[in-house]
């Protein structure tokens, strides 16, 4: 294993921040690494673009795009981590992605490639300073999963508790600051060659996700987001978080209470447990509107890996490496947002707007009014069954391209938690 300081931090330093300066004066200073980097990102890409676009003048796009769709989720394993978590966000898009790419990209959440478990249970005895069998009375000989930044082991610690060891992946920072680099700096000339209004932001979305990034591979963090989490939902019987075990934790292992269950999405299991579908898609519902307007705290990475449901009803969030936190003002403007929504008071709605960032304080309203009730007018009449976040972008996308909107970096994760959660319920029942 290769030592890595990540750059702007101190060597040693436990807790490392995103810093896209830093990474950049470090990467400046290596343009060999960055520009193989890039040239391999570019030729397997481009050469996926160029299939794209041959399938297209030929006629074969619906005859290739299962074939393709594969290729998609091939080339995101290869180019590592950081592109599987892009794959990974994506796949919680069905608004902008076919339903064929969907279904391959859904298998970068949990259907990865693992690294040798002798490199595991090294990375383990170099943290806590002990081999597995010392620590663990059963530690599994394989992964039980793998992900795009660790891997999975059940164990039974000496005292009888069954846990999972999660394991972080080998060298992975050098990795992750190598690509963020890379994709920053595309980020920059995108914008420049293509000036409409989602493009000022690119390098803001980049630097969010790469802020994010660097918080889920920090294994600390993520068990004291598991804690506060836990402390938020401790009075609802219905919501299950494993407990951390902190004596066997480090940033790169992280030792929890293993959680029996079966994702929400696998209706085969819920049906043979004897579960009400409704029930559980009221407990996600009703529980993620709490981490957003009561907490301001969310898991902003619901995907189907990370939630299982339980044989005795209840719901677990597992993996809490991607969350945010929103403040007072936010989740007020938030409400203030809804209200006005059901209310039809599309004045105050497009001041809120400006509240939460989508629009700067400059701008003169008035003109976008008849917009907004355009777009939202028909989303508010339609059943429940057929109102989803595409039949409103789709529409709000055009007028983004007319008036100065802007999406806030922050509100990238809100959509996306929203998104996957909206997606999970209607799997369930598609009439929630």
């Amino acid at each position: 294993m290769t030592n890595f300081t990540v750059p702007g931090n101190a060597p040693g330093s436990v807790s490392n921040r995103y810093d896209w300066k830093a990474i950049d004066r470090h990467y400046r200073k290596r343009p060999l690494i960055v520009i193989w980097r890039t040239l391999a990102v570019s030729w397997m890409l481009g050469t996926f673009a160029l299939g794209l676009l041959s399938d297209h003048l030929f006629g074969r796009t619906i005859a290739n795009q299962d074939r393709r769709a594969v290729r998609l989720r091939q080339i995101l394993t290869q180019l590592g981590p950081t592109f599987i978590k892009v794959g990974q966000a994506l796949s919680t898009r069905p608004d902008l992605i076919k339903p064929s790419f969907l279904d391959e990209l859904i298998k970068l959440q949990d259907q990865l490639p693992p690294f040798p478990s002798d490199i595991a249970r090294q990375i383990i005895f170099n943290d806590l300073d002990r081999y597995p069998e010392d620590i663990y009375s059963f530690f599994s000989a394989e992964p039980v999963a793998a992900a795009s930044l660790g891997q999975v082991y059940k164990a039974r610690l000496y005292s009888g508790e069954e846990v999972a060891v999660k394991v972080q992946r080998p060298n992975l920072m050098p990795i992750i600051c190598r690509d963020l680099y890379i994709m920053r700096w595309a980020a920059s000339w995108i914008a420049l060659w293509f000036p409409f209004y989602l493009c000022h932001d690119l390098t803001l979305i980049v630097d969010e996700f790469g802020s994010k990034l660097f918080e889920e591979v920090d294994y600390l963090n993520e068990g004291k987001n598991a804690e506060q989490f836990a402390a938020n939902f401790q009075d609802e019987q219905l919501v299950k978080v494993p407990s951390i075990y902190w004596r066997y934790s480090s940033v790169h292992v992280l030792t929890m209470e293993w959680i029996n269950g079966f994702k929400l999405t696998d209706t085969d299991r819920v049906k043979q447990a004897g579960l009400v579908t409704n029930d559980l898609v009221e407990i996600g519902v009703s529980s993620g509107l709490r981490q957003l307007l009561e907490f301001g705290f969310f898991h902003a990475d619901p995907h189907p890996g990370n939630l299982f449901a339980m044989e005795d009803g209840r719901m677990a969030y597992i993996d809490f490496g991607m969350t945010d936190q929103l403040d007072l003002e936010t989740k007020e403007s938030i409400v203030d947002a809804v209200v006005h929504l059901i209310n039809r008071d599309y004045e105050d709605l497009a001041q809120d707007f400006i509240k939460l960032g989508f629009l700067t304080p400059d701008v003169d309203v008035r003109p976008i009014v008849p917009a907004l009730e355009a777009v939202f007018q028909d989303a508010i009449g339609t059943s429940v069954s057929n109102f989803n976040f595409k039949s409103v972008t789709d529409q709000f996308s055009e007028v983004m391209y007319e008036y100065p909107f802007r999406v806030p970096a922050k509100f990238a994760l809100i959509i996306r938690s929203l998104v996957t959660q909206e997606g999970l319920a209607l799997s369930l029942d598609p009439d929630f």
